[in-house]
């Protein structure tokens, strides 16, 4: 078992990125940003200037606003200022009223807002935002994390590192000791976890009231659709990865508990294992360790690959995801390897081009590759060192990986970026 002091500083690094969020973390991230600026300045601000790196943009520019009906960051900037809460975090926006919406679009049609990238900026989550009003002007920075305050400034007064929350716990993980962790910690101190399946199941179940997105979710659930996939736990764990996925990037007003940043990495990391270990009638103890394994190896891999990059999220979490149902397969550290170097031999090389409606159908093929993997796995297969990026040293191919995603790929983000605002 590994000892109370390190365990202590990796329950704190899985609270610090297992989070509540409502909406897609880009927008609510520029939301509590504005708030927080708003917050400074003690007034309604009378224009609003926002300088976001290009990543930012391009995850909040096609994307739902929760409640609103509308997309992309001019309602977000709008609502942070006119009823966000920092001290909500990335539920900045839960005290939206149609009153507030209201007033919402009426500062949009005022012209109050200008959104601009930040110029010669190298942090891929980068968010400053400027408030002003008559001589008044207050201004707040969120970098390198979606809920990290790096400064807060008030006319002339700044005040350096006034984050929300606490940095990051300075804990460098391996696969070995996320296996390890996840398998033989007191379950009394990793049972928190479960509060991810209480959210993002429920937005599973929430999102199958109403019509969000493509519908993917309800789609699958469909009688011609179990006529292709049969009435399964494949096609089980699809839907209602798909449907939380959907209500989420389709602007419903329904919170999930988020990973790295992400809502909708914390989806692909929590719903697929709730869905097989229900479905294989697996203990509760099994699905606490396998929803901690899930989680804790996506947070691993984002340590290496950043916050933000040109590699789908999805990919990360359905790694998670796959050593999660391989664990409730009865699958030991060397079968969860395998399943680590089969997600890695297939998924590699997917972009991430925005947060967007169509990022379900990004979801459903990590998560069928997860299950293919697992089962891969669970056979004694996986992809060789003779093949591709994967190396014999599993740590050394999930770096492999994110070096493709956090370096090689960097002038793909370019180029999809230049697509998505060349668009007439």
């Amino acid at each position: 078992m590994i000892e109370k002091k390190l365990r202590e500083r990796i329950i704190s690094l899985v609270h610090c990125e297992v989070v509540p969020a409502i909406g897609c973390t880009e927008p609510m991230s520029v939301a509590l940003c504005t708030a927080k600026a708003t917050e400074k300045l003690g007034c309604r601000p009378e224009r609003i200037e926002a300088l976001l790196s290009a990543n930012i943009l391009k995850n909040a520019m096609g994307v739902g606003i929760p409640g609103t009906g509308m997309i992309g960051l001019p309602i977000a900037i709008a609502l942070g200022a006119l009823i966000g809460k920092s001290d909500y975090q990335l539920e900045v926006l839960k005290d939206l009223t149609p009153e507030a919406l209201e007033a919402g679009k009426q500062y949009i049609a005022e012209n109050r807002i200008a959104i601009r990238q930040k110029e010669n900026n190298t942090e891929k989550l980068y968010i400053e935002i400027i408030c002003s009003a008559g001589d008044k002007q207050a201004s707040a920075v969120i970098a390198g994390s979606h809920t990290r305050f790096v400064t807060c400034a008030a006319d002339a007064t700044s005040v350096t590192g006034a984050a929300n929350t606490p940095d990051e716990p300075s804990v460098r993980l391996n696969l070995r000791m996320v296996y390890d962790f996840a398998t033989t910690a007191p379950l009394d101190e990793i049972s928190f976890i479960l509060e991810a399946r209480k959210y993002n199941m429920n937005a599973a179940r929430e999102a199958l009231k109403g019509n969000y997105g493509h519908n993917l979710g309800k789609t699958i659930d469909r009688p011609l659709s179990k006529g292709i996939f049969g009435n399964s736990i494949y096609c089980h764990i699809i839907s209602r990865t798909a449907s939380a996925c959907d209500a989420r990037m389709g602007g419903a007003m329904i919170p999930v508990m988020s990973n790295s940043g992400s809502g909708n990495q914390g989806i692909c990391a929590t719903n697929p294992v709730c869905v097989y270990a229900k479905e294989n009638e697996n203990t509760e103890e099994e699905l606490i360790r396998s929803l901690m394994l899930s989680h804790l190896t996506a947070i691993y891999i984002k340590q290496s690959l950043g916050k933000l990059s040109a590699l789908c999220g999805c990919v990360v979490a359905s790694i998670g995801s796959s050593c999660g149902i391989t664990y409730l397969m009865g699958g030991d550290y060397e079968r969860i390897c395998y399943s680590v170097k089969n997600m890695i031999a297939n998924l590699t090389g997917m972009i991430c081009d925005g947060a967007k409606p169509s990022c379900s159908l990004k979801i459903t093929s990590g998560v069928s590759t997860a299950l293919l993997s697992a089962l891969l796995a669970m056979e004694g297969k996986c992809v060789s060192s003779s093949e591709g990026i994967v190396d014999d040293d599993v740590d050394k191919s999930i770096h492999n990986l994110t070096s493709i995603g956090a370096d090689a790929m960097c002038k793909t983000d370019d180029m999809v970026l230049n697509i998505m605002t060349s668009k007439t």
